[in-house]
């Protein structure tokens, strides 16, 4: 068990953060909306599984569990059922309101809120600026919750100071950032110190997607256990929880990344028809998010391929895709309609008409008049088919 015999543990603790559950994912379709929300509750699953599997004395979740304050109903409701499929009794879950879903007295965390009373009683969200809680005799927790979408708090340094003589295993939880992102203000500031001083043994904290210790090694470490499914492109190390392991003997407790996440979020950039074909036989996108930019010109007959290889990887209502969630962007996708000079002189004189107003066309929305020049090649060449069949 991360190099400590069992006998050697003295607390074991599940700690994730930025569930975001309720998420709109705009600029997808509805379908794949769908998918991507409905993949941030069947996370949460994932993870109390994960609370079960190593017997964890506490499940600390720090903040971001909503994405917004007063999500709608299918979503406290759907994570207040899976607390109730469980039949825990000495393993309290700590919900920690964070920047995205701070504690008002309207929120989902609001005393009167029929999301609180649908909790089971290990279930404990915190809604006091001095919450404390004794994990076990040998162990406590200290929390602070955020109270608005942005501030200036620290509201690690808001925990108490380990008093003299206190042996305990101090745990802390808290949202916020502990570093700076350029040009930006930085959103409930975390000093890098705070853990020393405040004499904690741990301080579990939530807000970046990836997962970070700050800094890394530190004997009194500050973990970041990222998202446990990704958010959006360009996240880098999301898709985890920390499972930490606090040893008898004290000193640095074991930080172990549990991967719990199902999808990946990926970005492709093809710039041939090679690329897409290459790209059309991957078995591995099942469970992937993928951004797809064509930037390519085809032949009038290389279209119909191009297309072809697209439904392939998006699917449609009668088959599944060959990726998970499809994100397309094919405005530089060009057809060649150069082959189309040699059909003029064939047409009849109003098609042949139609072709060169929509030649002239391409100038101003060349995209639109390229593909009503296609589906005429193909209305031509069907023809002519049928013609000679």
């Amino acid at each position: 068990m991360n190099g400590i015999e069992e006998q050697d543990v003295a607390l074991k603790i599940l700690h994730t953060a930025d569930w975001h559950l309720g998420m709109q994912f705009r600029g997808f379709d509805d379908d794949c909306r769908l998918r991507l929300t409905r993949a941030r509750l069947s996370v949460v699953k994932r993870l109390l599984d994960l609370a079960e599997r190593y017997a964890v004395n506490a499940v600390l979740c720090a903040g971001d569990l909503f994405d917004d304050p007063t999500p709608e109903q299918e979503w406290w409701e759907g994570l207040a059922n899976l607390f109730q499929e469980r039949h825990w009794s000495d393993r309290p879950v700590f919900l920690l309101p964070g920047n995205h879903d701070p504690i008002t007295s309207k929120s989902v965390y609001g005393a009167e809120h029929a999301f609180r009373h649908a909790l089971p009683p290990w279930v404990h969200v915190v809604d006091r600026d001095d919450f404390s809680y004794e994990i076990s005799p040998d162990a406590v927790l200290y929390a602070c919750p955020c109270r608005s979408l942005a501030g200036d708090r620290d509201l690690a340094l808001a925990l108490p100071d380990r008093q003299p003589g206190d042996p305990r295993i101090r745990i802390g939880l808290a949202h916020g950032s502990t570093f700076d992102i350029p040009g930006c203000q930085t959103n409930f500031p975390i000093a890098r110190d705070a853990v020393e001083q405040r004499g904690l043994n741990y301080l579990a904290v939530g807000d970046t997607h990836s997962f970070r210790e700050v800094p890394p090694g530190a004997r009194m470490p500050t973990v970041y256990p990222s998202a446990p499914e990704q958010t959006n492109f360009g996240e880098e190390d999301a898709g985890y929880a920390a499972l930490v392991f606090f040893r008898r003997s004290g000193g640095r407790p074991a930080i172990h990344r549990e991967r719990v996440g199902q999808w990946s979020w990926r970005e492709a950039h093809v710039t041939s028809l090679d690329e897409l074909r290459r790209l059309a036989t991957d078995d591995g996108l099942r469970q992937t998010v993928l951004r797809l930019t064509l930037e390519l010109r085809v032949s009038l007959a290389e279209y119909d391929e191009a297309q072809r290889l697209i439904r392939e990887l998006k699917g449609s209502s009668a088959a599944h895709g060959r990726v998970g969630v499809l994100q397309l962007d094919d405005q530089k996708l060009e057809v060649d309609t150069s082959q189309l000079g040699d059909l003029k002189a064939s047409l009849p004189p109003v098609l042949a008409a139609v072709v060169d107003r929509l030649e002239q066309a391409q100038a101003d929305d060349p995209q639109v008049a390229q593909r009503a020049l296609y589906h005429l090649y193909r209305l031509v060449r069907e023809g002519g088919r049928r013609a000679t069949g």
